[in-house]
């Protein structure tokens, strides 16, 4: 590749060098545009927001069962109304299957229904970069999960806040947990040509109230220890961090100063968690209904195909340069 590492650069006339640092310097005032534009971007999301608020409080409402829409509320085509007529012809003959008794029992059980159970715990299940969060004891605890909103704010630092509403249950007393993330929006002094945008670079979580005895985040291991003179051998119990959904509540902290090193593991957890909390953002809380249905999980697979290198075929021969029509003079 022709470029700093191949010489070519260095080798340029004087002249052409000057030449490409004043083309540095209008890179660098465009990029300089680029980060306005993505705080005024910013702004604009954080208005339209306002708009969607209404939309979502309703979504709400009905996932909790607070509110049953009417009929009218409910006219929306199926993608498939063989497959609808399907399952009403199923239905319809498991019922004629049951008894008076078994049938008034069954319409009591679905009147005892509200609003959509297990929708969030559902969703979190259907996309994998969480799924592998959720351990098999953080499922009740989830359960009781009943709406997640998204608040912006508009001054700097941009950030953006996730709410976790929670209705009573056993685990913690919290109604309300919550995750912040800090936005920066400007090219970095040291490295300005990196800005691709808003870049997320602090986030904190609430404290959680846990319950006693039921912490999540948290295990007892038994271990056996040998006294050093006496050589009796002992069993404690000792508190170790637990693997959970809950622990992303308690993300790594990063340092104030820019320039501190982050080791490895800690940055692959700050990444990973970035990505999560960017995702439900701009994905899940918008279009939460889709991904319940997993009708968003297949939108977005369809998109999910590995790019292939159409130069791969050289090594059989049937590379560009082994083309018997392929003439590198007139290439480029």
């Amino acid at each position: 590749m022709i470029g700093a590492n191949s010489g070519y650069i260095q080798s340029l006339p004087a002249p052409v060098k000057k030449r490409l640092k004043a083309l540095k310097k209008i890179q660098f005032e465009s990029t300089k545009i680029e980060a306005q534009f993505y705080q005024e971007v910013h702004l604009l999301e954080c208005k339209y927001h306002k708009t969607f608020e209404p939309l979502y409080n309703k979504r709400s409402t009905i996932i909790k069962g607070e509110y049953e829409p009417k009929d009218e509320e409910c006219e929306w085509p199926s993608e498939s109304e063989d497959e609808d007529e399907t399952a009403l012809a199923q239905e319809v003959n498991e019922k004629a299957k049951l008894t008076e008794e078994e049938k008034k029992a069954q319409e009591e059980k679905d009147k005892d229904v509200k609003g959509v159970p297990h929708f969030w715990l559902t969703i979190f299940k259907n996309v994998e970069l969480i799924a592998d969060m959720i351990q098999e004891p953080d499922e009740p605890a989830l359960e009781a999960l009943k709406d997640l909103t998204v608040t912006f704010t508009e001054k700097d630092p941009m950030s953006f806040t996730l709410h976790f509403h929670w209705a009573p249950n056993d685990f913690f007393t919290n109604e309300i947990l919550t995750k912040t993330y800090e936005l920066k929006c400007e090219p970095q002094e040291d490295d300005p040509f990196a800005f691709e945008g808003p870049e997320i670079i602090k986030c904190t979580g609430s404290t959680i109230d846990w319950k006693k005895g039921k912490n999540l985040t948290v295990k007892q291991v038994k271990k056996k220890q040998k006294h050093k003179s006496k050589g009796s051998i002992r069993t404690v119990t000792k508190q170790v961090k637990a693997d959970s959904f809950f622990n992303f509540f308690d993300p790594p902290i990063v340092p104030d100063d820019p320039n501190a090193e982050v080791d490895e593991d800690t940055q692959a957890l700050l990444t990973v968690d970035f990505e999560i909390g960017h995702y439900i953002r701009e994905r899940i809380v918008p279009r939460a209904v889709l991904f319940f249905t997993g009708e968003a999980l297949d939108e977005e697979s369809d998109y999910d195909e590995d790019e292939e290198d159409d130069d791969d075929d050289d090594d059989d021969g049937s590379g560009s340069e082994n083309d018997a029509d392929f003439d590198p003079k007139k290439a480029g």
